[in-house]
C-alpha cells in the first residue's frame, strides 16, 4: 500500500486504528455507521448484558442479509431464465 491511509474507527466503544487503501475509506466508514446504528437498536430493544452479545447479533444480522441477497439473486436468475425461455419459444413459434 503505497498510498496507505491511517484511520481510526470506533465500534462498540472501542477504537480500531487501521491502515487502508484510500478507496476503502468510504465503505469502511459507512459499515461502521451501520454497525453503530444496529448496536443502538439492539440495546434499545433488548436487555443486553454486554457488548459481545450485541456484536454477535449484529454479525448474525449482517450475515443473514448477505445470505438472503444470494438466495434472492439465484431466485431472480431462475425467473429471468424462465422468462427468456418463454420468449424464445414465442419467437420460435412465430418464425416457424
Amino acid at each position: 500500500m503505497s498510498n496507505a491511509l491511517k484511520i481510526k474507527l470506533s465500534i462498540a466503544d472501542r477504537v480500531y486504528p487501521l491502515t487502508i487503501d484510500p478507496a476503502q475509506e468510504e465503505g469502511l466508514r459507512k459499515a461502521t455507521k451501520n454497525i453503530e446504528e444496529m448496536i443502538k437498536r439492539f440495546e434499545k430493544s433488548y436487555a443486553v448484558r454486554d457488548k459481545q452479545d450485541v456484536l454477535a447479533m449484529c454479525a448474525l444480522q449482517f450475515a443473514a442479509q448477505v445470505e438472503q441477497k444470494g438466495i434472492d439473486k439465484v431466485n431472480d436468475q431462475v425467473e429471468v431464465e424462465e422468462k427468456l425461455e418463454a420468449l424464445n419459444r414465442l419467437l420460435q413459434d412465430r418464425l416457424a
